[in-house]
């Protein structure tokens, strides 16, 4: 009885077995953990971090109407209503405070309203109790993710539970930046740094509803608060960097990429050099992340407009996609096909002949790729005129870079759309130059004839794998294989000599 263990520490032991039982099933089986947690996010598709503990539940009462209260009224009225507007409520349980999250819902909304449709109503006394009312809805730390398997393009997002009174919030902010009578000398009391942080903070938001509306709500606090403009972008500068070398992992970028490629376009010449340092640091460094398809559009109209403003950065930036150009994801390999076809719509032809041996030699094994939408992808640069006329004007460099993978193409591609899109191209080829088409075919053919195998070599290949294949194990005869074998490697090493010669 002295060794028996309590209670609790049997059902201790009991948990911890079926603890390392579920964990060794799900080593067997690699789609277990998986599956289970997209089983539970489907059964919860909603979140929340808005509600917090409060001491006892206070119900809300309604206050008289704006528009029906005397005009000496209602700047009392409308703070009494912000502050009402404080009170936080937990929408993860749907049956408690019904009336008062009505009464919030609603005076919300007819704060909005007269934000919006009245003038004289942004006095100074009303900025602090406006950005508490704000800061006391929207920011909140956000709850974890609760799938870590979490695939943006894939499953669906946590939506914030407490939406139908946070979209009011963010409505009502919008309106309020954006009120004719809106002083940034007076709000920038409130709307500080701190502010502006927290409210990158929220970009992490799965939900893409509020990610939408801190957009907006950004790119006008940047466009109003001129002393904040340079915080704002070393902080985005700053989310950037940690998601590129440290969580790999940030819901906001590709709104944040459309806040900056508004920026960058507002930009004065000549450039600064952190605007170019951040091209170069950030920008370029940004395409080497896995989830690049969610927000490549966004990242290419912002090269794309750094070098629209100097057209000197088109070299280092080539130079630099070429640098991080992906090896074994064809997927992204389109993309970057299709951000290059944008830089050289844009491109001097002064800048394009410093770039164009480099970048051709990709192209050139981007169009060899066995995986035929990379390979199509690099042949439609062929259907752009003004891609063309570069190629025409420095064809004696870019056809012998070209010329060898797509005659090989031609005669070993296994996807007949490819082959023939490949015909297109030489035949365009041709007609630019043909002189020098015709010595590249001659040059191609004899190369190819002084470094291909004999008829006797493929006959001793032949009779060794006829001679293996053939003999039985009990008669096999050693000593002749052994000979065949030498024969055969004295055939390679003649083969290596040869092409080692060319």
């Amino acid at each position: 009885s002295e060794n028996k263990l309590p209670h609790s520490s049997e059902v201790f032991v009991s948990l911890c077995i079926k603890m390392s039982a579920i964990s060794a099933s799900e080593k067997v089986d690699g789609f277990t953990r998986k599956s289970m947690r997209k089983a539970q996010k489907q059964r919860k598709s909603q979140g929340s971090s808005q509600y917090r503990t409060q001491s006892a539940p206070v119900e809300l009462s309604p206050l008289p109407q704006l528009k029906d209260a005397p005009s000496t009224e209602q700047q009392e009225l409308f703070t009494q209503k912000l502050q009402q507007c404080c009170m936080l409520f937990d929408f993860l349980d749907s049956v408690t405070d019904l009336k008062s999250k009505e009464i919030k819902r609603a005076t919300l909304n007819e704060l909005v309203d007269y934000v919006s449709t009245n003038r004289g109503v942004l006095v100074e006394t009303a900025y602090p109790e406006i950005t508490d009312m704000i800061c006391t809805n929207i920011f909140r730390t956000l709850p974890p993710s609760e799938n870590p398997d979490f695939d943006p393009e894939e499953d669906e997002p946590t939506l914030e539970a407490s939406w139908p009174h946070i979209q009011l919030v963010y409505e009502f902010l919008l309106r309020f930046l954006e009120n004719p009578d809106f002083q940034p000398s007076i709000a920038k009391r409130y709307i500080d740094q701190k502010f502006v942080l927290q409210l990158l903070e929220l970009f992490d938001s799965e939900d893409p509803r509020e990610r939408d509306f801190l957009k907006t709500i950004l790119h006008r606090i940047y466009g109003k608060f001129l002393g904040l403009r340079a915080f704002i972008r070393k902080q985005i500068n700053n989310i950037f960097l940690r998601f590129i070398y440290e969580t790999e992992h940030f819901n906001g970028v590709a709104e944040l990429l459309e806040i900056l490629g508004s920026i960058i376009n507002g930009f004065a010449l000549p450039l600064k050099a952190e605007h170019k340092q951040f091209l170069m640091k950030v920008l370029i460094p940004l395409h080497t992340a896995k989830a690049l398809s969610l927000f490549h559009a966004q990242l290419a109209y912002c090269v794309v407009q750094f070098l629209e403003k100097d057209p000197t950065l088109t070299e280092p930036v080539i130079r630099g996609l070429l640098k991080f150009w992906p090896k074994t994801c064809s997927q992204k390999e389109v993309m970057f096909l299709g951000e290059i076809e944008e830089i050289l719509d844009v491109i001097e032809p002064t800048q394009f002949k410093k770039i164009q041996e480099p970048l051709f030699k990709q192209i050139s094994k981007c169009v060899a790729n066995p995986h035929f939408q990379v390979a199509e992808r690099a042949l439609y640069f062929w259907n752009n005129e003004y891609i063309l006329s570069l190629i025409e004007e420095n064809i004696d460099k870019i056809l012998p870079i070209m010329f060898g993978s797509l005659y090989r193409i031609s005669k070993e591609h296994w996807n007949p759309t490819i082959v023939a899109l490949v015909y297109n191209v030489l035949k365009t080829l041709m007609e630019m130059n043909c002189t020098l088409f015709d010595e590249l075919t001659s040059s191609y053919k004899a190369d190819r004839q002084r470094g291909s195998w004999s008829d006797e070599h493929y006959e001793l290949w032949d009779f060794y794998l006829n001679h293996v294949q053939s003999t039985e194990p009990a008669t096999f005869d050693l000593q002749s294989t052994s000979r065949c074998i030498s024969d055969l490697k004295l055939c390679l090493c003649s083969v290596i000599v040869d092409y080692c010669m060319k």
